[in-house]
């Protein structure tokens, strides 16, 4: 059965799907199998991989709606090991059209039942939000990973985000645990990083990979190819980073 990890952060902007698209692939990479649900209206992972969301047919929004079984919406990709759960702006009227439904909350995680079996990994790349996607992705999943850019309001909102945890394990997923915490667009050489680690790594103690994610304009350029950074460019520091990052995601996995 599939581990699931949902990838969030509410404040946009600090590489939520960068690391959810990445870690995706270079899962996938190391003879996983893998499966990135993207469950932002934006579909910014389905882009991220190529995908053109004006020709999809049955997206994530169908899924959870309750249109479309899970494999309905799944595009196999051309990079080694990664199934996409694909998106688009469909999704966004989706929390309105679900709020009124009967165990709303675990939406998504009965659609994805019947996939569990197939892969190792199963990814949620959520939206920067904590409406009813996001509590959908947080009933359904084993742990969250959350991205924290290196900048002066990186711990803004976090607090919030922790208490709809507690709530979420408290009434709907007692087994959801923090997977752990990503700084992104880390530059060591300012002093204001140093101090945004300091307080990232007091608020998760114990938490923090030791793997940190440069800014890197080759991880920038890459989605607008439709490529994860080690297709688009694996010499480039942004691949090395990220795939130090999977080492470590995985290394503190038991079922590696």
């Amino acid at each position: 059965m599939a581990k699931t990890v949902a990838v969030l952060n509410q404040k946009g902007g600090v590489g939520k799907t960068t690391t959810a698209v990445n870690l995706a692939a270079c899962v996938g990479a190391k003879g996983k199998k893998v499966l990135l649900v993207d469950i932002d209206p934006q579909g910014n992972s389905t882009s991220g991989f190529g995908i053109d969301k004006r020709a999809i047919k049955v997206s994530s929004y169908d899924v959870l709606v309750g249109n479309n079984k899970a494999k309905d919406a799944v595009i196999h990709t051309e990079f080694q090991g990664v199934d996409l759960m694909v998106s688009n702006m469909n999704l966004a009227g989706a929390e309105l059209e679900i709020i009124d439904i009967k165990n709303r909350e675990s939406l998504l995680k009965n659609a994805l039942a019947a996939v569990w079996e197939e892969y190792d990994y199963i990814f949620l790349d959520c939206p920067p939000s904590l409406g009813l996607i996001t509590l959908n992705a947080l009933t359904a999943s084993d742990s969250f990973l959350v991205p924290i850019q290196c900048e002066y309001y990186a711990l803004e909102g976090l607090s919030q985000l922790m208490a709809t945890v507690r709530n979420i394990k408290r009434l709907y997923n007692p087994y959801i645990e923090l997977e752990g915490v990503l700084l992104t667009m880390y530059d060591g050489r300012l002093n204001l990083t140093q101090q945004v680690v300091e307080e990232v790594k007091k608020f998760f103690p114990k938490k923090v990979y030791s793997t940190t994610i440069p800014r890197n304009v080759r991880l920038s350029e890459a989605p607008s190819f439709g490529q994860p950074i080690i297709y688009f460019d694996r010499r480039s520091k942004g691949a090395e980073a990220y795939i130090d990052f999977t080492e470590e995601f995985l290394s503190k996995q038991n079922r590696r």
